[in-house]
């Protein structure tokens, strides 16, 4: 598994923060020391668990967005066939999805995914040499 740049500075952030907290909750005068110990380590467990659940959180929402992406193109395209796929990387939107259709794969479309009835095509790649070409797939409804 590959950490993105920005995991990896929140990751260095907050062992500075637990290090500072762990070093304060050592400085405290002794009857306030064993609580300020007491913080810091619940504090540590949080942001142990918060790093540890993400990645599922994240996994969790796009197979949701898949489905819901899933329902609507169905509807919209019932004979056809596409594959959905998402940009990895913490860099993008993890609100919007790539569809390729079958019949059309050298054309990839982007669907931004609000929740099950805010859903629409926010724009496409096409193929270099396809600058003229209108898409077989290409929605005209607006996002607002």
């Amino acid at each position: 598994m590959e950490l993105h740049s920005i995991t990896v500075i929140e990751i260095l952030f907050s062992s500075v923060f637990i290090i500072s907290l762990f070093i304060i909750a050592i400085l405290m005068p002794k009857r306030f020391k064993k609580m300020g110990l007491y913080i810091a380590s619940l504090v540590t467990v949080f942001l142990l668990i918060f790093f540890a659940v993400r990645p599922f959180v994240h996994d969790y929402q796009f197979s949701k967005k898949k489905e819901y992406l899933n329902a609507y193109l169905m509807e919209k395209f019932p004979n056809e066939k596409w594959e959905i796929t998402k940009q990895e990387g913490r860099q993008y939107n993890r609100n919007y999805l790539r569809v390729t259709f079958e019949d059309e794969n050298d054309w990839t479309y982007l669907y931004i995914i609000k929740d099950r009835k805010k859903i629409c095509q926010e724009g496409y790649i096409l193929p270099e040499d396809e600058f003229s070409k209108k898409g077989k797939h290409l929605e005209s409804n607006v996002c607002k």
